[in-house]
């Protein structure tokens, strides 16, 4: 042991050299343990079902030392060809490697399986050298802010650099959290249950957050963690009232508590981001406030309110002044930086809800771009990745073709949604908005013509305050239509009384 230490520490200084994460900026130690590398090693070498237990902790860049890194990458390569790794079959491999022949050739090998470590301590000390790994990474990527922000080359903005900075950071926090690989039955139907007596109760009602829109709350059971919601609809049609209304519900509703699992978070509505690429941040807070105060938001534009009007205007502002609702209205914001806004978002005050309006406005990377429906593909795919890794609902907005307009029948369709099919591919839920009194309106006859003019001013009473949010699809439950009110006044949609309903008594 003391001899393989020896013959290490002489190449200690090389092993630095070699590292390019570890920049000359940096005059502290780097942080590395040689000793665990090589036991660890000489276990795998040992006992190759050691190599199942480490598999999923650390990778051969993980090494400090480029040797020990090389017969960690042989190793692997081997035993995951069923073949026999040891320092015998290895030896065939590297008896020219120049490293290897710096401390002492093929006989190395044999030393460090000598050295080996039991085998229930080896995953002990391989969480050691990734927690290393991760200081060292730690420690490059500081070095590159520093750098970065000191040369006269990097024509990013310091805003653009802080973004890469804390995208990288993030990367670098979250990295190995995806890779859960398999989850026994146990778990899962475990995880199921909880859902399920999460529902019960609430009395039969959501095991998702409560849009608090009674009837598409029933029929989709809430919105669910890790699900990308697409809303879609034609213009005019209340794509974004419908979303700022849930938006504005769900943050209203928000109570912190103690989580069945023991962490803090939202026990009962939630804090929401909303990207609003079209508006500005203080039109939809327009919006929030006109449904909040019953004020035609036109009217607040105007700045036409009585004195009574402004007072509840001015009260329904103080309402709100707690309300975690985050709004960013950044125009054309990447895929990539919209995620790293998330995370951040969800890191710093929590994040249960991220609706972004709308979907055509956000831009993807480089390579994408030129190729339209390549592009919208990568958005849809990024907003599934971040509904999953934030493991919160995603709602993005998005735009119909024309062809809608062309049928006598304006209820959309899936094949209506615009640019990709991979949109309907990726997502879990995809609903529509109808308004049938937005083109009934629009088919008003001729005043002469009185038969028509009754039929029209009767299906104008019948469509008047009504909306329909279609269920296009649904991932994990039915497909169908909802109807909700919709008051144009204060762009507010709400829970739609129904004829059965009307004689029931209130308490």
């Amino acid at each position: 042991m003391n001899d393989i230490a020896t013959l290490q520490d002489a190449r200690t200084d090389k092993a630095d050299a070699a590292t390019p994460s570890v920049i000359t900026s940096y005059a502290g130690a780097v942080p590395h343990n040689i000793e665990a590398e090589q036991q660890l090693l000489g276990a795998l070498l040992t006992n190759n079902d050691v190599f199942d237990k480490i598999a999923s902790i650390i990778s051969p860049d993980h090494f400090f030392d480029p040797v020990h890194k090389d017969i960690y990458e042989k190793a692997q390569e081997r035993i995951q060809k069923n073949m026999l790794a040891s320092p015998v079959t290895l030896k065939a491999y590297m008896e020219d490697h120049e490293g290897l022949k710096e401390l002492g050739g093929p006989a190395y090998l044999a030393r460090l399986a000598a050295s080996a470590i039991s085998t229930y301590a080896v995953r002990d000390y391989a969480q050691l050298i990734y927690d290393l790994f991760l200081r060292r990474q730690l420690i490059e990527l500081g070095n590159e802010i520093a750098g970065s922000a000191a040369s006269g080359s990097d024509i990013r903005d310091p805003g653009e650099q802080i973004v890469a900075a804390e995208q990288r950071l993030y990367t670098l926090a979250e990295q190995g959290k995806g890779e859960t690989g398999f989850t026994s039955f146990l778990s899962a139907v475990t995880q199921a249950v909880l859902n399920a007596n999460a529902a019960y109760e609430r009395g039969g009602g959501m095991a998702g957050i409560q849009t608090h829109l009674n009837d598409l709350d029933k029929k989709m059971g809430g919105l669910h963690k890790s699900d990308l919601i697409i809303l879609a609809g034609r213009p005019s049609m209340g794509k974004t009232s419908l979303a700022t209304n849930i938006a504005f519900n769900i943050a209203k509703a928000y109570k912190k508590g103690t989580l069945p699992d023991g962490r803090t978070g939202a026990v009962e509505g939630g804090v929401v981001g909303f990207y609003s690429l079209e508006m500005s941040a203080e039109q939809l807070a327009a919006r929030i406030l006109a449904e909040a105060s019953e004020i035609s938001s036109h009217k607040i534009r105007q700045g036409d309110m009585t004195e009574d009007q402004f007072r509840r205007f001015v009260e329904a502002a103080k309402t709100l002044e707690t309300c975690p609702l985050y709004i960013d209205d950044t125009p054309a914001i990447p895929i990539s930086q919209l995620a790293a806004r998330a995370r951040r978002l969800q890191r710093t005050h929590g994040l249960d809800l991220l609706i972004i309006d709308y979907l055509q406005l956000v831009r993807g990377t480089a390579r994408s771009q030129g190729n339209r429906v390549q592009e919208i593909g990568e958005i849809s795919m990024g907003l599934k990745a971040i509904a999953k890794e934030l493991n919160i609902p995603v709602i993005a907005l998005s735009q119909l073709s024309r062809t809608v307009e062309s049928r006598d029948d304006k209820r959309p369709q899936l094949s209506d949604l615009r640019e990709s099919g991979s949109i309907e591919q990726d997502a879990d839920v995809v609903m529509f908005v109808y308004r049938g009194e937005y083109y009934k309106e629009r088919e008003k006859p001729e005043e002469h013509d009185m038969e028509a003019t009754t039929r029209w001013v009767e299906d104008m009473e019948r469509l008047h305050g009504k909306a329909e949010v279609i269920l296009g699809k649904q991932r994990h439950g039915p497909i169908g239509t909802v109807e909700l009110s919709f008051e144009a006044e204060f762009t507010r949609f709400g829970n739609l009384i129904q004829p059965w309903q009307q004689n029931e008594p209130e308490y």
